[in-house]
């Protein structure tokens, strides 16, 4: 198997313009209760902010439910964010009329998660590709076919062999890779993957990584990288953002983040991920999370995390951390970070965490 090779995350970011601001994105969905399930409201996406670069992948990471598929949909206003800012090469597409956000949208494709689901099963492959030039607009259509079999060399695929197949006729990795070639059609500047490698097996998402590495350097792209594998993601991004419950728990160039984390969530999920020592051969076993999730419908007062968290204190149902900068380019929404040591305070009532929503001094019953 062929590893993504690894490219360094320097703080050159600082200096550039970015391709894609999001400011405060705040997405929410009201739930209706019934059969005995309460009503109220999902907080999906609370309060993220972050930039992509020119050039750069950000990857973001967290367990099932933590919002990463939201806001990859919140970006490209599918839908559009309940507030907050999002500008995309220097237009705000909360703002944008419909006709206005289709020609920013040229700009930015996604790439979903099941390599057949998100083909049309009735279509050959030269029609998939094309979609989006005949969406748009785009040439003839002889000039749109050329473009197609142009398109299926450059990922990978003999036209002359795949071009008239359809989806069920290839394998989920020649799925995935048509889909990366209806994705990049209109050579956008910005690709939207949404764990487009998860439900491949591994030999096949190393292929998919190079190729997705080799169309960056190639036509300059960005990515927005939502995976839930951390050792994935560490290879091919150059910043990594991990989310819980719908918040931002920590932002930081790639290597850094994986060295030395700083929240106490991205570094249970680095104990969770199985590895051997090269120079001892030595096996890590997993350390599971303890606990689960909190309802995203009711979630626990101050910081998400802290009903969960081996370092909470009082403070933490109290006050809710902001996503601060503790070294250079790298930030942390967390009153005790893990490159500081634990202040002599008071732990919670009776050594316990505090109920989600609850506040300390109220009762449990």
């Amino acid at each position: 198997m062929t590893a993504v090779e690894e490219r360094p995350a320097g703080d050159r970011a600082d200096s550039r313009t970015p391709l894609l601001s999001a400011r405060n994105l705040v997405q929410e969905f009201p739930v209706r209760a019934a059969g005995g399930v309460k009503g109220g409201v999902v907080h999906a996406v609370s309060d993220v902010s972050f930039d992509i670069y020119p050039g750069e992948t950000l990857g973001v990471v967290g367990e099932t439910g933590s919002g990463k598929s939201t806001l990859a949909r919140s970006v490209i206003q599918l839908p559009r964010p309940k507030s907050g800012v999002v500008e995309f090469q220097g237009k705000d597409l909360m703002t944008l009329g419909r006709r206005e956000l289709k020609e920013s949208r040229r700009q930015m494709q996604m790439v979903y998660q099941d390599p057949f689901g998100s083909l049309n099963p009735r279509w050959r492959v030269t029609e998939v590709v094309e979609e989006p030039l005949v969406g748009h607009g785009w040439g003839t259509t002889t000039s749109r076919r050329r473009r197609v079999e142009e398109l299926l060399d450059l990922v990978g695929l003999d036209p002359s062999q795949y071009a008239k197949r359809r989806p069920f006729e290839l394998s989920g990795g020649q799925c995935q890779r048509v889909a990366i070639a209806r994705a990049i059609a209109l050579e956008p500047a910005l690709i939207v993957a949404d764990e487009a490698v998860s439900s491949l097996d591994v030999l096949i998402q190393a292929q998919v990584l190079n190729l997705f590495e080799k169309l960056r350097r190639e036509m300059n792209l960005s990515y927005l990288f939502i995976a839930h594998d951390l050792a994935m993601v560490k290879q091919v991004s150059d910043r990594v953002a991990v989310m819980y419950l719908g918040q931002l728990a920590e932002i930081g160039p790639s290597e850094a983040m994986y060295r030395s984390p700083l929240h106490p969530y991205t570094s249970a999920l680095l104990d969770s991920i199985p590895r051997v020592d090269p120079l001892t051969g030595k096996a890590h076993r997993p350390v599971a999370l303890p606990g689960e999730p909190p309802s995203p419908i009711e979630p626990p007062s101050g910081c998400r995390f802290r009903t969960r968290c081996p370092r909470a204190q009082i403070k933490c149902a109290e006050e809710a951390p902001a996503l601060v900068e503790h070294q250079p380019g790298h930030r942390v929404a967390c009153h005790f970070p893990l490159d500081l040591p634990m202040p002599e305070v008071p732990k919670m009532t009776g050594g316990a965490t505090l109920a989600p929503g609850a506040v300390p001094g109220e009762s449990a019953a």
